[in-house]
C-alpha cells in the first residue's frame, strides 16, 4: 500500500480520536495550563482507549502498531485543540527506545507502564552549551565498580516533575579510543543528585520545562539502556520518532487554527457577504490547508520508513516532515489570527497562545536550519561548514 493513502484501519482511528479530542477541546487544554495543572482527564481517557500505547509491543501491553499510529493520534488530539506534549516524549522516544534496545527487564518494568498511560518517562539531551550538537554534550558516565555515575546538565527538558524517569543522553569513555561515545541511562525521578528547576516560560502549556543537574547521581548497571557500544544507533532510534510526532504536534495545531479561521470567514460578515467570499481572505487560507496537507504527506511518509525499519531514509524523511510541518503551521496560525482580525487576539477565539506555541516546531527538537544542514549534507552531498 502506498504511505500516502490511508487505510481503513487508520482512517478508524482518526475518527475515534477527534471524537475523543472534541470532548475536551482548545478550552479544556488552556484552563489546565492556566491553572499550572496536567491534563491528566484526557491523559487517562487516552491511556484507556488504547492510544497512548498504539505504536508499542502487544506483548507488553501495546496496540502492536507503529509510529504511524501513534502520529495519527496527535495529529487529532492537536486538531482538536488539546495535543499532548508528553506523547512525544513518553510512548514515541522512550517507549521506542526501551522497546528496540531495552533488556528484558527494563521492557517489563517499562513498557507497560508507558502503554497504560500508568508511567511516563522524559528525554533529557539538550544541554546549555549544547544545543543542535550533540557532538558536545558534556553529561559524562563513568563506571564504579559496577554502578554508573553520571555529572553534567540539561536544559528545556519536558515533563520532568510528573515523569517517574529520565532518558538522559551522556557519555561514556571507549577504552580502546579514549573518546568519548553517547550512551541513554534511565535516572528515576527520585535519584540523590537529580535536581531540577523550573524553566519560567513565555509559553502557555501543562508541560513544564525544565533545567536539570545531575550531580553524581549514582544509577545501577542495569539503568544502561541496550549495549553501551550502540549508542548513536539508539539515540536516533529515539530522534526519529521525536521529529516525526513532532511535526503531527504542528499539523494538528495549524489544522486546529485554520479550521476556527475558515469557520469564522464562512458567518463574519462586513460587506455584502461573507469574508470568506474575498479572494483576499480565501486564498491564503486554501494556501495554509495546502501546506499542511503536503507536510502530512512527507509525515506518512517518514513513518512508514521508520516502522518498516529504514532508519537512514526514515532520517531524511523525519528531517523534512518536521521542517515543513514547523513552516506550514505558523503560516496557518498566522492566517488564522489575521483572518480574525481583532477577534484573533482574544481569548475567546483561543488563537492567540498559538502565536507563541506555533513557533515550537521551527525551533525544536531541532532547529530549521541544521534540518537544512542535514538535508544539505546527507542529501545533496554539499559540503559541511563547519
Amino acid at each position: 500500500m502506498s504511505p500516502t493513502i490511508e487505510s481503513a484501519e487508520h482512517k478508524a482511528l482518526r475518527t475515534a480520536v477527534a471524537a475523543l479530542g472534541q470532548r475536551y477541546g482548545r478550552e479544556y487544554l488552556a484552563r489546565v495550563a492556566r491553572e499550572g495543572g496536567h491534563p491528566d482527564e484526557l491523559w487517562a481517557d487516552a491511556a484507556k482507549l488504547g492510544y497512548l500505547g498504539v505504536n508499542l509491543p502487544e506483548e507488553y501491553g501495546g496496540g502492536g502498531g507503529g509510529i504511524a499510529e501513534l502520529s495519527i493520534v496527535l495529529e487529532e488530539l492537536g486538531a482538536a485543540g488539546c495535543p499532548l506534549l508528553m506523547m512525544v516524549v513518553s510512548p514515541a522516544i522512550c517507549g521506542t527506545v526501551i522497546a528496540r534496545f531495552g533488556t528484558d527487564d527494563q521492557k517489563r518494568a517499562w513498557l507497560p507502564g508507558l502503554a497504560d498511560g500508568s508511567r511516563t518517562m522524559a528525554f533529557g539531551i539538550t544541554e546549555p552549551d549544547a544545543g543542535s550538537n550533540s557532538h558536545r554534550i558534556t553529561t559524562t558516565a563513568r563506571r564504579d565498580g559496577d554502578d554508573w555515575i553520571l555529572t553534567g546538565r540539561k536544559v528545556f527538558i519536558s515533563g520532568v516533575d510528573i515523569a517517574d524517569a529520565t532518558l538522559i543522553v551522556g557519555r561514556t569513555e571507549d577504552a580502546r579510543t579514549g573518546n568519548l561515545k553517547p550512551c541513554l541511562f534511565i535516572v528515576p525521578r527520585d535519584a540523590p543528585g537529580f535536581g531540577r528547576t523550573v524553566i519560567d516560560m513565555e509559553l502557555a502549556a501543562a508541560e513544564k520545562q525544565f533545567e536539570l543537574t545531575l550531580d553524581d547521581v549514582r544509577l545501577p548497571s542495569a539503568a544502561l539502556v541496550g549495549d553501551e557500544d550502540a549508542g548513536l544507533l539508539q539515540l536516533f532510534a529515539g530522534l526519529n520518532p521525536e521529529r516525526i510526532m513532532t511535526a503531527a504536534f504542528a499539523i494538528g495545531m495549524g489544522r486546529h487554527a485554520l479550521a476556527k479561521a475558515v469557520d469564522y470567514a464562512k458567518t463574519r460578515q462586513v460587506w455584502k457577504q461573507p469574508i470568506g467570499g474575498h479572494q483576499a481572505v480565501a486564498h491564503p487560507l486554501a494556501q495554509a490547508h495546502i501546506e499542511l496537507e503536503l507536510a502530512r504527506l512527507m509525515m506518512q511518509k517518514a513513518a512508514r520508513l521508520y516502522d518498516e525499519g529504514d532508519d537512514m531514509g526514515a532520517g531524511e524523511a523525519a528531517n523534512m516532515a518536521k521542517y515543513a510541518a514547523g513552516e506550514a503551521c505558523v503560516r496557518a496560525v498566522d492566517q488564522a489570527v489575521h483572518t480574525l482580525g481583532g477577534n484573533g487576539l482574544t481569548r475567546e477565539y483561543g488563537l492567540a497562545s498559538l502565536i507563541t506555541a506555533s513557533r515550537v516546531a521551527r525551533i525544536a527538537p531541532v532547529s530549521r536550519e541544521m534540518i537544512l544542514n542535514f538535508i544539505s549534507h546527507q542529501t545533496l552531498g554539499l559540503p559541511k561548514s563547519y
